[in-house]
């Protein structure tokens, strides 16, 4: 699938408290990321995305700079059980240009 678009994902995190984890790197996390994202970095997520987001059926929205590498983390998630893993289509770029919120580290 081609992910979410900026505002779907404003509307999964508002209505069913879905969880943001950018799969960035460290330096490209703290240059930017979607407010309130949690960091894990892609070849980082199978050993920590269980500690991090306990119950499965919460929706992840994963996070990167352009939408590749968080297609990517939908696969990991999904593997590990995470049903409603979903990728944010566009990264980063098209939250910004969405004009929506944007944290530095």
């Amino acid at each position: 699938g081609g992910g979410l678009s900026p505002a779907e994902a404003v509307q999964l995190i508002n209505r069913e408290k879905a969880v943001v984890v950018d799969v960035c790197s460290a330096d490209e996390y703290a240059a930017g990321h979607v407010s309130g994202a949690r960091h894990i970095p892609l070849d980082e997520l199978e050993q920590k995305l269980p500690g991090a987001v306990k119950n499965k059926a919460t929706p992840v929205i994963l996070v990167c700079a352009s939408g590749v590498r968080s297609g990517k983390g939908v696969a990991v998630a999904r593997k590990l059980g995470y049903e409603n893993a979903l990728s944010l289509a566009g990264g980063l770029k098209s939250w910004r240009d969405a004009n929506l919120p944007v944290e530095r580290a």
